[in-house]
């Protein structure tokens, strides 16, 4: 059985220009993928491009100074209906249902919070 071999040594100019050649193809995949999620994510941004978000001003945008024509929040869910309970109250009662349910708040929707009293 012949076994035929040929090495031949690469010089070292050779050798670099290899090895910058693998770094183009590594940097040129990369920025590919960057350019893919923009995209991809740039199209997902475009569906939500009907939602308008809530003023900058922390005064318009305190849920306890709201004004009644005021454009909800990005993610808002409607209107609530508050039977003897004031704007404090149920703002701590949704947080604490939002808390206890592990879920952003803007994601829960409540329809009405009623104040119960205990019969003892």
């Amino acid at each position: 059985m012949l076994i035929h071999t040929t090495e031949k040594l690469i010089s070292i100019p050779d050798s670099l220009l290899l090895s910058l050649v693998g770094f183009m193809v590594v940097f040129i995949a990369l920025i590919a993928l960057i350019a893919e999620i923009k995209i991809i994510s740039g199209l997902s941004s475009s569906k939500k491009a009907g939602v308008q978000a809530a003023p900058d001003n922390p005064e318009i945008a305190s849920p306890l100074h709201a004004a009644a024509d005021m454009i909800p929040a990005s993610g808002s869910l409607g209107e609530i209906e508050l039977y003897d309970v004031d704007d404090r109250s149920a703002a701590l009662i949704m947080a604490i249902v939002a808390d206890k349910m592990k879920a952003p708040l803007n994601t829960l929707r409540f329809k009405s919070i009623k104040h119960i009293e205990e019969k003892r």
